[in-house]
């Protein structure tokens, strides 16, 4: 086949794939109109984690030389964001102003389709998904080398939310600019923290250039498009958002730089995922224990005796007492169904308090495209 006949042939393929992605669109209307009548969730990431899983396997049991896995993840998060907009139409808190990390990692997670609702602080975000004028709300909970986000975790017990889903997001670092090389930059603009994620590169490639902090990676995009002899620090996307030529990429000093995002909605209840049995889950819970020797330890060998595995455990001050604490922990299970009532029931007998945040599909970091 010559040039011509093959992109006939795939003008004839596209010409398929569109009447097959309408008529899913339409099956997936007819979804939505029966979570209506059933009053679930809109987004439900353990089906969309199970549908994803399944096309892996097929394309990996295929053989062929089609499309890597990776991208196979990202269409179908955009299916599925198409989807749930066509059931309705989700908003989406983040900590804004758009074309910041969180707003990047909300459109992973979420897919395009959203309506972006960005806020000005964490406490925003919290009370516009407790309030009901978000949907959903995304918010960061730990980084793989600054550690956890402590505001986010204080949160949670001021406000009702509850956690639905994870997302972990890898931090990408580029040099953005409306100059045309790194000879005319004078003056980098950012967020304190890419300034300590890439001191390496700055020294290396930068070294007479001066910092400039930012409240964010987005506000000094802008203050840079405008501005000669300068350039920002931010995800690469922001660039492309913006205009602005990217000067350097990976600045980041070290690769494995994550950060893991809670997708949480509104109300206090947390229940159970339906997902297939064999689906790997997690709790998320907050609670207290008496300020004595031995309690932390005693909620641990509970779960330990019911072969419980953690994957994290962070206390936080309590707010309005000097030297009490509560603990945000996440057990690696669904703690939620029947085979852990008993053990569940011990947790509440041996804590002051216990609420269980959210139970939802559980990743890793290498786990997304």
């Amino acid at each position: 086949m010559d040039l011509t006949e093959l992109r006939a042939a795939i003008d004839e393929v596209d010409g398929e794939l569109l009447t097959l992605l309408h008529r899913r669109a339409e099956i997936s209307r007819m979804v939505g109109a029966a979570k209506k009548d059933e009053g679930g969730p809109v987004f439900r990431p353990e089906r969309e984690q199970e549908v994803v899983e399944r096309l892996l396997r097929i394309n990996r049991e295929s053989r062929g030389e089609g499309l890597p896995d990776e991208h196979i993840a990202r269409i179908w998060r955009e299916i599925f964001s198409s989807s749930r907009a066509l059931q309705r139409p989700l908003r989406a808190a983040f900590l804004g102003p758009e074309g910041t990390f969180s707003h990047m990692a909300a459109l992973e997670c979420l897919g395009h389709s959203i309506s972006a609702a960005p806020c000005e602080n964490f406490d925003a975000v919290f009370r516009a998904v407790s309030e009901g004028t978000c949907d959903l709300g995304l918010v960061p909970l730990e980084n793989s080398l600054h550690g956890s986000i402590g505001q986010c975790i204080d949160l949670f017990a001021e406000y009702d939310v509850h956690v639905v889903g994870e997302h972990y997001s890898r931090i990408r670092l580029c040099l953005m600019s409306r100059e045309s090389g790194l000879s005319a930059v004078r003056r980098v603009y950012s967020h304190p923290q890419p300034f300590g994620q890439s001191r390496g590169w700055l020294r290396a490639h930068l070294p007479g250039a001066a910092l400039m902090p930012e409240e964010s990676t987005a506000a000094a995009a802008l203050r840079v498009r405008d501005e000669a002899g300068s350039a920002a620090i931010g995800h690469p996307g922001l660039a492309s958002m913006l205009g602005l030529d990217v000067l350097a990429d990976s600045l980041e000093d070290s690769t494995s730089n994550w950060t893991r995002f809670a997708v949480i909605a509104p109300g206090r209840e947390a229940r159970s995922p339906r997902a297939e049995p064999g689906t790997a889950l997690k709790t998320s819970l907050l609670f207290t224990v008496a300020h004595r020797p031995g309690t932390l330890a005693a909620v641990l060998n509970i779960l330990s005796g019911a072969g419980i595995n953690l994957s994290e455990l962070e206390s936080r001050p309590m707010r309005g007492s000097i030297g009490e604490y509560v603990f945000f922990l996440d057990a690696v299970c669904d703690l939620l169904r029947p085979e852990h009532v008993e053990t569940l029931e011990k947790l509440r007998e041996c804590c002051q308090s216990l609420r269980v945040l959210g139970v939802y599909p559980h990743e890793t970091p290498r786990s997304r495209g």
